[in-house]
């Protein structure tokens, strides 16, 4: 979280986080950590710094695999 914050904030640079087997506790404290920050907007989402992808443990494995080609797109994109 430090390091995205830091990005986001001293560098206007933007994150890619890719949750390979993330449980929905910690992808959500994660997420209410960002937004407490500031990295995450809600009022205006163009504003957020950081885009989140999750595969979840119940999801079979070549799901979560997608995960981080998936997040690896998306870095790519930025």
């Amino acid at each position: 979280m430090e390091l995205i914050n830091n990005i986001a904030k001293a560098h206007g640079g933007i994150s890619i986080f890719g949750g390979l087997g993330e449980w929905n506790r910690e992808g959500n404290y994660l997420y209410m950590e960002m937004k407490e920050s500031g990295v995450i907007n809600e009022q205006n989402l163009a504003k957020s710094k950081v885009a989140l992808v999750y595969g979840q443990m119940n999801e079979p494995p070549r799901a979560r695999m997608r995960v981080g080609l998936t997040a690896q797109t998306m870095a790519k994109y930025f």
